[in-house]
């Protein structure tokens, strides 16, 4: 049975006159967006040690672009679950802040770390929760909704403190301070946190029926209703996740730092938002892969690594960011348009 399909499609594809590239487009384009950030990674670290003349692609760089990138992987990890469905998460980087302002003053107050961390995350899980309702229940726009998170959440943080609370507990530090060893590599807690957390997205959403149901409201809401699927309960959890998602890098951006501050985090929904983009998942939902998203954290933070040993201004992050974003942009837009034009 396998043998005719394959059959038939090579027909169709002759029929089409079709070259061997374009079937493996026509195939594969909704993974085109994540091999092209594959591809603009490889020549960024390319482009970096040329540059560097041999001092860029080292042990000691690619391990420091995990440990510096750890909480924005954690950010784009919720966001790939709210994107998938269609919908987009503005209140990460105030719940990043809430969560970790609350941390930090919870330890200095003498609270157990065993009570602190699950009340940090159920913080950030309760944040995402009350956003799923007003999107799900009440017809509330995504945009609308999130942009009440965030507000919510930067008065939340600002309510716990006006300035900044310094961390002293050990098991908190220990998450940063931390360096295992693997001959010249490093890694932190705060990286295998990360990784573990891309590890567990994936699997979730490719091997669960939870997944399914994420990619199947993006891909059409009413056709996954009239499936049988869950459309509500996924929806909420997905905003659930994000949220959690952001008080776990609460969590992580305060061991990093060594405190908790209520301005942390402004904008890096932005970055989140960018990050999950450039990893090619459809801001339309529906496609996109979480690995996808890890390629994209990556890709941002080349590109800061980068022009930090430039010297250059900053405000080039933001112009060659904007301009990756607007050309991945313009490919999703082309495989949209190619794939409906083929049905």
């Amino acid at each position: 049975m396998a043998a005719m399909t394959m059959a038939r499609a090579e027909t169709r594809t002759k029929e089409r006159g079709e070259s061997p590239v374009q079937t493996f487009i026509s195939r594969h384009g909704g993974m085109m967006p994540s091999f092209a950030a594959v591809l603009i990674l490889i020549l960024l670290f390319i482009g970096g040690e040329i540059f560097l003349r041999g001092d860029f692609i080292t042990p000691r760089n690619i391990s420091a672009l995990l440990l510096d990138n750890a909480v924005l992987l954690v950010l784009a990890v919720g966001m790939t679950f709210v994107i998938l469905t269609g919908g987009i998460d503005l209140s990460v980087g105030s719940v990043m802040a809430f969560t970790g302002i609350l941390g930090a003053k919870m330890l200095g107050d003498g609270v157990p770390v065993g009570i602190a961390i699950p009340a940090i995350l159920l913080g950030g899980a309760a944040i995402g929760l009350l956003i799923g309702i007003l999107v799900q229940y009440f017809g509330v726009q995504p945009f609308i909704a999130s942009l009440a998170g965030l507000f919510l959440g930067r008065g939340l943080a600002y309510i716990v403190s006006l300035s900044s609370i310094k961390v002293e507990n050990d098991a908190v530090l220990w998450l940063q301070s931390t360096r295992i060893r693997l001959g010249d590599w490093y890694i932190t807690p705060t990286g295998i946190i990360a990784l573990t957390t891309v590890a567990v997205a994936a699997f979730v959403l490719h091997l669960t029926r939870f997944g399914r149901t994420i990619y199947a409201i993006g891909g059409n809401e009413q056709s996954a209703r009239l499936m049988g699927l869950k459309v509500g309960r996924a929806k909420i959890a997905a905003y659930v996740i994000s949220g959690f998602c952001a008080g776990l890098a609460g969590l992580l951006l305060t061991a990093y730092s060594g405190a908790g501050y209520p301005r942390n985090g402004i904008g890096t929904e932005l970055d989140a938002i960018a990050a999950v983009v450039i990893g090619g998942t459809l801001l339309t939902g529906g496609r996109g892969y979480v690995l996808g998203s890890m390629v994209g954290v990556f890709v941002y933070g080349t590109i800061k690594t980068i022009i930090n040993f430039m010297g250059a201004e900053q405000s080039w992050m933001q112009i060659i960011v904007g301009s990756l974003l607007l050309l991945f942009i313009v490919v999703q837009r082309a495989i949209v348009a190619r794939s409906e034009g083929r049905r």
